[in-house]
This record gives C-alpha cells, structure tokens and sequence, in this order.
C-alpha cells in the first residue's frame, strides 16, 4: 500500500493520461465482444461530441490542479481534515476512508446537488442527453460542469484532508469506474448485482440515464454504491426497459453536435415528467437550439 500511495504521489502525466486512454479503449472493445444493446448508431460519430468534452474536461483541470495540490499540502501540514483528526489507523484504512469520502464529496453530492439545483441541472444536461450510452460518455460533460465538479473536489479535499497521493488514487480510481459503469457492456446479471453492492455497476447506473424520472434523478453514485443506499436514492429498473436520453430534450440530432450541447446551459428550463406523457409534444416542437 505505501509502494501504492507513493506511486500516486509523483504520479507522470504521461501515465495519467494512459489510465484515461487505456480505459476507453479497453472498454470500447469488450463493448464490441458483450455489447449491452445492439445499437445501429456509429460508434465513431457518437464519439466525436464526448471526445471533445473530454478534452475540454483536461484543459479546464490540468491548470486547477495546482490549487488541489497547495489545498491538499495545507491540510497535511496543518492536520486539518477529518481522516487526520481520526485516531491512528492502518494505512490501508487510511486510504480506503479518503477514497470513499472524497467520492462521496467529490462525486455522488455533486452530481446530487447538479439534479436538484435547476441552472446546475441546465449544464448537467449535456452529459444526459446521450442517446447512445456507452464508455465514451462518461466523461462528456460541459466544460461549466468540469469547473462545478472541480469545485467539489477541491472543497472534498479540504474537508477529508487528503494528502496528494490519496487525490490521485482517488481521481484514477473515478476515470477508470466511470468508464466501466458507463460501457455498453452485458454482465451476467447476477455478476452485475454482485458488484452494485459495493461499486457501481454498469446496470445501476444504466438506470440513472434512463429518460423520465424518477429514474434520473436516482443511483448518482461514482465509485461506491453505498452512498445511494445509505441515503435513499438507489433505485433498480431492468435494464430491457431503459431507454437514453431526457424526455424534454429528445432532439437526437442536436444532441449529437458540440455547438447545441456548448449551449443548452444557457436555453430555458423545461421540467421532467415521470412517465413521458409529453414526449410527443416536445419531439413535434422545433429543435432549442441550432
């Protein structure tokens, strides 16, 4: 474990960026082997979008970065933070505690807060409105949405206190999770049940991406599941019946171009329904943006 945490401390860009490339391609090609559903939409052309949202992810946080570091070196040598004013512990324990509450600050309340917060859930928009949900769109955000998700970061690393070895860990272990429980992948379901009781698996949060709610506003964990469980907000729907997308937003061809997801931030505010009665409404109006 220490061989582990000094690794992540000095950890190369060049190597951080393998974790980054190394997933989607690992994950890109199991989808091929055991796709989840048989889509006839191009994989390549649904990748260009959440490719360049992945760009813009690394532009907005490769600078940011320096203030996680600095935040994170305060808190080591001051002793400030929750897993430094805890009694002393093995390392491991150490390291498991950051993780997890790094992923319950950094990840499942920010990704509450973007649901329930209406400008917030205008930007978040743009990573739902994927019709075709596979490895790719897990990191197909707005670059409004890196920034927000950054801020959590930062204010999870001052809470827990994490020295730099234990924020790099943790940012790897969310890359590699969020593409593996984003893939068009089909698990065995008993498998897949298995894994949603401690990390989120590609089936539970298949669920969150479902079009009508309640079901978005549901599972919004990264790493760990038991955030969703302990605080309510896990629910389970067969993965037959799932269908992509946000019912107020259902233009398909808008959603597939950087320009209107770029905007759809700054578009008004449309309420979701739970069971999709309006969806013939809104697909007969004209596209929000072009």
């Amino acid at each position: 474990m220490e061989q582990l945490i000094t690794y992540f401390e000095s950890i190369p860009a060049v190597h951080r960026s393998l974790i980054l490339v190394g997933g989607i391609t690992f994950f890109w090609i199991l989808e091929g082997i055991v796709p989840l559903f048989n889509g006839a939409y191009n994989k390549w052309k649904h990748s260009i979008p959440n490719f360049f949202f992945t760009l813009t992810t690394i532009i907005v946080n490769f600078p940011l970065a320096f203030f996680l570091l600095k935040t994170s070196d305060w808190t080591v040598a001051n002793d400030f933070g929750i897993i430094n004013w805890l009694p002393e512990m093995p390392l491991w324990a150490y390291v498991f505690l950051g993780v997890a509450l790094l992923d319950f600050i950094g990840a499942y309340l920010a990704h509450l807060v973007e649901h329930r917060v209406k400008p917030l859930w205008m930007v978040h928009l743009v990573h739902h409105t994927d019709h075709n949900v596979d490895t790719t769109t897990a990191n197909r955000h707005h670059p409004l949405e890196s920034l927000i998700r950054y801020m959590f970061t930062l204010v999870g690393v001052f809470i827990v206190g994490a020295p730099i070895g234990i924020i790099m860990l943790y940012q790897s272990l969310s890359v590699v999770l969020s593409q593996f429980n984003h893939a068009n992948i089909k698990l065995p379901k008993s498998v897949d049940k298995a894994i949603s009781w401690v990390l989120i698996s590609p089936d539970m949060h298949k669920v969150h991406h479902h079009y009508v709610l309640p079901y978005t506003d549901s599972n919004y964990g990264n790493i760990f599941s038991w955030w969703d469980r302990l605080f309510g907000t896990y629910m389970h729907l067969d993965r037959e019946k799932i269908t992509y997308g946000v019912d107020t937003f259902p233009d398909e061809v808008a959603n597939g171009k950087i320009g209107p997801l770029l905007k759809y931030p700054f578009v008004g505010y449309r309420k979701p329904t739970t069971d999709g009665s309006n969806l013939a409404d809104v697909v007969n109006e004209q596209p929000l943006v072009k």
